[in-house]
């Protein structure tokens, strides 16, 4: 499944556009490298997304086309989340 269909799925990211434009914009890495919309989700990929302020770090545990809102969770397990200070 494609990482932005994923993030989608798993809602990690509500819209897959905004999935899109996260992966363009280099906030989304599987596996410590940056990660296009299109790259192919594996189970046990460790996927750490960057919004704004807030980082979260995830290991997918299944991939599914569709999912219920109340299991979406079980896609994935939390590793890390974290709030990043930019201060100069």
């Amino acid at each position: 499944m494609r990482l932005d269909k994923y993030l989608k799925v798993s809602r990690i990211i509500k819209r897959r556009t905004v999935a899109n434009g996260a992966c363009d914009a280099e906030h989304v890495t599987v596996n410590g490298r940056t990660a296009k919309a299109s790259y192919d989700v594996k189970e046990n990929d460790i996927i750490e997304v960057t919004f704004g302020q807030r980082m979260l770090k995830i290991k997918v545990l299944d991939v599914k086309e569709h999912t219920l809102k109340a299991d979406a969770s079980s896609l994935y397990e939390v590793l890390e989340q974290k709030v990043i200070n930019k201060e100069d």
